[in-house]
């Protein structure tokens, strides 16, 4: 897809939906969107909504600075996942990438995720807020969709406190929680792996609480829910999905409803307060 002459801007695209409605909306916002997607996630949908794209594997950060700078653009933001395990499995580094592993001193989320803003800068691109151009995808405070949440606020309050402890280690930013215990914390596997094994401890009343990290950097790992997210969450028994309120995003919205209200599971939008 291509757009009139002017701001040009680069898309960092990784797992799911995210990427694709974060392109239309800078498609909307006037943006002609150049794309870096990873072959080991993005969905090849992208394509039909952008610019121009480029696939490379996940590591391969020379050549999406390569990319960005053909295209003409000095901003990037980033949207979707590129799951962790990418690095003990199919990773793929180039000479920049090797450039910033020798900086790290852990192989956490922050870690990886600033030392790669770093390299962009250092090449001239700015990596800003997911949120920048995404407000209309946050999630608001109270009931967001599906039947009335206000019994179970107990575990809402619980499973918050616990969830913001976890992310403040930079584990994980998603627990399943039942009568006010911890079924299961996401780790390396991910949100949907955590909710499986938490939901299939529950009696079906499980709860999963997704925040964001105390002192999130809203240039990635921003938290969001989607359809997916509900779907695995019927699958293995949880029945209530709270989310920080202002600070998560919400994936295809509409539907999103749809399926809460299909499925029968409370979304609440939760500040801590």
């Amino acid at each position: 897809m291509t757009t009139a002459a002017g701001r040009r801007i680069g898309l960092i695209a990784g797992y799911g939906h995210f990427p694709l409605e974060l392109a239309q909306a800078l498609n909307e916002t006037g943006f002609e969107v150049h794309v870096v997607a990873a072959r080991e996630e993005t969905s090849k949908e992208i394509e039909a909504l952008v610019a121009s794209t480029c696939w490379l594997h996940v590591g391969q950060i020379g050549g999406m600075i390569k990319a960005f700078k053909k295209a003409g653009v000095d901003q990037v933001v980033m949207a979707g996942k590129v799951r962790k395990l990418h690095l003990f499995r199919n990773f793929r580094p180039d000479l920049t990438a090797m450039k910033g592993l020798l900086r790290l001193k852990d192989r956490r989320d922050d870690s990886i995720l600033n030392t790669i803003a770093e390299l962009l800068a250092e090449a001239g691109l700015t990596l800003i807020d997911q949120t920048r151009y995404a407000g209309a995808m946050l999630a608001g405070e109270g009931l967001l969709a599906g039947p009335a949440a206000a019994k179970r606020m107990p575990d809402i309050r619980f499973g918050f406190t616990h969830a913001k402890a976890i992310a403040g280690l930079d584990i994980g930013q998603t627990i399943v929680v039942q009568d006010q215990a911890v079924l299961a914390v996401e780790a390396i596997e991910g949100t949907d792996e955590a909710i499986t094994r938490g939901g299939s401890l529950g009696s079906g009343k499980a709860a999963v609480i997704k925040v964001a990290k105390p002192n999130q950097d809203l240039r990635f790992d921003v938290p969001a829910v989607g359809p997916d997210t509900l779907a695995t969450m019927h699958a293995s028994g949880c029945t209530l999905l709270a989310v920080e309120a202002e600070k998560t995003l919400i994936i295809e919205r509409q539907r999103f409803r749809e399926l809460a209200a299909s499925y029968g599971i409370s979304v609440y939008g939760y500040s801590g307060t």
